[in-house]
């Protein structure tokens, strides 16, 4: 059993992994944006709703790019400029469509702030590893 469970592992390694990492970022995305909102910055204020999601994107996509290149895509690049800047390129790709996607739903529909960070955040995950695995961890 546990056999089969390492042959798994070593099988979709990376995607595990992604996952793993993916969700420790989610949680200091969402720590960071929570923290902001409850503390300092108003979520039924348009401008403080985008600061409070731009700040916990930078918390987010630094400890996202640190992670993914050791754990997840194991990358050896010596190029390290190109790849920071293709991860970040490839984040804030995914910040605007975030930002979008809060406003539409937050600013003009009047969803709650917190269910759809949570909800635009499975969507982020899914598109960071595709733009990840294609875009600036090629191997």
């Amino acid at each position: 059993m546990i056999k089969k469970i390492k042959n798994l592992y070593k099988k979709y390694e990376e995607i595990i992994n992604y996952l793993i990492i993916g969700g420790l970022t989610t949680v200091i995305g969402l720590v960071s944006y929570y923290a902001c909102v409850y503390t300092f910055l108003n979520p039924n204020n348009a401008i403080e709703l985008q600061i409070a999601n731009i700040i916990s994107w930078i918390c987010a996509v630094t400890f996202a790019y640190i992670t993914n290149r050791i754990f997840v895509f194991k990358s050896k690049s010596k190029k390290l400029f190109k790849e920071i800047t293709s991860f970040v390129a490839a984040r804030l790709v995914t910040l605007f469509l975030d930002m979008g996607l809060m406003f539409l739903f937050v600013t003009l529909l009047n969803f709650n702030d917190k269910i759809i960070k949570l909800i635009v955040q499975i969507l982020v995950i899914i598109l960071n590893y595709v733009f990840s695995k294609i875009f600036v961890f090629k191997k």
